[in-house]
Formats: structure tokens, C-alpha cells, sequence
């Protein structure tokens, strides 16, 4: 399960063998975890812990970090 970033305490990656899903990065900090669709937008797929402000900041950093969260996913299955 290859991490793509550390920002803010939260880790974000995506597990190995999920290529067969769409473009998505997972989350994680401490017991919480979230799951938000990259393509064809950004939106949550589920999420167990965070609260609603919360999930806004992930999006915001998930936003912001878009283009790198994609690049990574395609390179690493596309290498696999």
C-alpha cells in the first residue's frame, strides 16, 4: 500500500491491488479513514471517523495535491 503523502497527520495512499477500481486515494489518521473518488471529480466515497469539517479540510488538501494523487496512481499501476 503505497503512501503518497503525510500532510497534517493524515496519510494518504492507496492499496495495491485496487486497479480495478476508478482513480482514488484513501486516508487515514489515527482510528479515522476516508476514501475519496479522484475521477471523474473529486467526492467522497465513504468515510468512518472524521467529521463533516474535517472531510471539508481533506478535500480542500486533496485539491490541492490532485494532479500529484493522480500522477502517482497512474504511474504505479501502470508499472504493476
Amino acid at each position: 500500500m503505497p503512501t503518497i503523502k503525510r500532510i497534517a497527520g493524515n496519510r494518504f495512499f492507496f492499496f495495491s491491488k485496487e486497479n480495478d477500481e476508478p482513480v482514488h486515494i484513501h486516508i487515514e489518521n489515527a482510528d479515522k479513514h476516508a476514501k475519496f473518488w479522484l475521477e471523474p471529480e473529486i467526492k467522497l466515497a465513504r468515510s468512518n471517523g472524521y467529521s463533516a469539517v474535517e472531510l471539508n479540510k481533506l478535500r480542500k488538501l486533496i485539491e490541492d495535491n490532485h494532479l500529484e494523487f493522480k500522477e502517482e496512481w497512474y504511474e504505479f499501476f501502470n508499472h504493476n
